[in-house]
């Protein structure tokens, strides 16, 4: 590899500041002649600071991905929101922020079988059952049946991965512009709906995705789903994209843990469980004395539930009985779906 190519593949983690010493110093005196890898540098400089700020208190660096410590995203003005729809509006802010860097870019492998445009034409589709029941019309042409009138015995997540297909094959014949511009407006239409802005109108269940619960918490999935996916696609791209604010990843974490509990059921061996020590939760029976402990980071517990991380890897602090831990992580594992 020559020196331009060395540097250049370094150019990334040196505008997020994660290069050892020794490296760091090799850049700027590369940049100073080389004038395509200094508009690179300066180009993502620029993304640096969209998604630049503060560390969140209390999370430390994220050993599992080998990531430098997570940053807090500084994104451009969100919606006006009622509190269970900010995760969802801060979301959708962080992929428009991170999408201009997939210029030139949009065929890059990201994650199961699609390239970054058909990433952002799946979460158009995967926005699109709670947009419909919301009264948002489809932005692709139902070239399939609209989910809420599959055939009844189809279950939820192959009418979920029927839709997302043809959805992508529909955005591959359009440009990756005209992609992002559906997604963006759907989603806009999303965050201006009533229910977007008021608790009481969000509080209605509404079965989606194989589960039945309010709108409100309709709305932090997709802010689940927005964030796995922009992170997905920043990784793709070799860029570090930052979690949620801490107050909406608290919204993620504790929406999870519900899921979570009503999976695992109340005959299984209790285990004390806490994210970062901040809260805790008895997961499984309530009539047994607790037979193990376990402790998971935020980011790891959400990562684990989103499938970008399996029970074997996931750092954990644990104590007690070993079977009651494995099966809290592996039915946290088998939640996955995006």
């Amino acid at each position: 590899m020559t020196e331009h190519e060395d540097v250049r593949e370094l150019l990334a983690a040196w505008a997020f500041g994660a290069l050892d010493a020794a490296e760091a110093e090799r850049v700027p005196p590369h940049l100073a002649g080389c004038e395509s890898c200094a508009a690179e540098a300066a180009r993502l400089r620029e993304t640096v600071r969209l998604l630049d700020g503060p560390p969140i208190g209390g999370l430390p660096a994220r050993p599992a991905t080998g990531l430098p410590p997570a940053l807090l995203a500084r994104r451009p003005a969100a919606p006006r929101t009622a509190a269970h729809a900010a995760p969802y509006a801060a979301a959708v802010q962080g992929l428009r922020a991170l999408l201009p860097e997939a210029e030139g870019r949009w065929a890059t492998p990201v994650v199961h079988d699609w390239d970054v445009h058909a990433t952002v034409a799946h979460l158009l589709a995967a926005d699109e059952a709670l947009a419909g029941r919301l009264g948002i019309p489809a932005r692709v042409p139902a070239t399939v049946l609209p989910q809420t009138v599959l055939p009844q015995d189809m279950r939820w997540e192959d009418a979920w991965n029927r839709r997302t297909a043809d959805v992508i094959a529909h955005e591959h014949g359009r440009t990756p512009e005209e992609t992002v511009a559906a997604w963006a407006g759907q989603a806009d239409a999303l965050l201006a709906t009533p229910e977007a802005r008021d608790a009481e109108l969000a509080a209605r269940a509404e079965l989606l995705m194989g589960i039945r619960l309010p709108v409100a918490d309709h709305f932090v999935v997709r802010a689940f789903e927005a964030w796995i996916h922009t992170d997905d696609i920043g990784r793709a791209l070799g860029l570090v994209v930052p979690p949620p604010p801490a107050e909406h990843l608290g919204q993620l974490v504790r929406l999870a843990v519900r899921v979570l509990g009503l999976a695992l059921g109340p005959d299984a061996a209790p285990v004390l469980f806490s994210v970062s020590g901040d809260e805790q939760w008895v997961l499984g029976s309530e009539d047994e004395p607790v037979a193990a402990e376990l402790a998971l980071d935020p980011v790891d517990f959400c990562l684990l539930v989103g499938g970008r991380c399996t029970p074997a890897e996931v750092p954990r602090g644990a104590s007690g009985d070993a079977a009651a831990v494995r099966n809290v992580l592996e039915t946290a594992a088998s939640l996955a779906w995006l």
